[in-house]
């Protein structure tokens, strides 16, 4: 398992406060697994209510960004309106990177 990719369990690609919903989850399971099978290693899918930000890592932008379309109409049939890819690439936390000191 060293070499195998470190995945959290799906509720961790919601952000704080959002209610966690059995459809969220299944539409960042299908995500995810689309970005598996075209040969994605390090990947999340996020939900930001109707938008998916898939984050990979940065070498592998360009890759996604070629697939653009074809990715886009695959988030929309499980039930994104809209699709985004995070430049800043894949990073564990991201979605903690929004939050107040305070808040926390």
């Amino acid at each position: 398992t060293a070499n195998k990719p470190s995945f959290a369990c799906l509720a961790s690609r919601i952000p704080y406060g959002d209610t966690i919903t059995l459809e969220k989850l299944q539409m960042v399971e299908k995500g995810e697994e689309y970005l598996k099978a075209m040969g994605l290693y390090q990947f999340r899918v996020r939900v930001h209510g109707n938008l998916a930000r898939i984050e990979v890592e940065p070498h592998r932008i360009g890759d996604v960004a070629a697939r653009a379309v074809e990715i886009s109409e695959y988030f929309k049939e499980i039930g994104f309106a809209y699709v985004s890819l995070d430049l800043g690439g894949y990073r564990t936390g991201s979605l903690n990177e929004v939050l107040n000191i305070q808040e926390v």
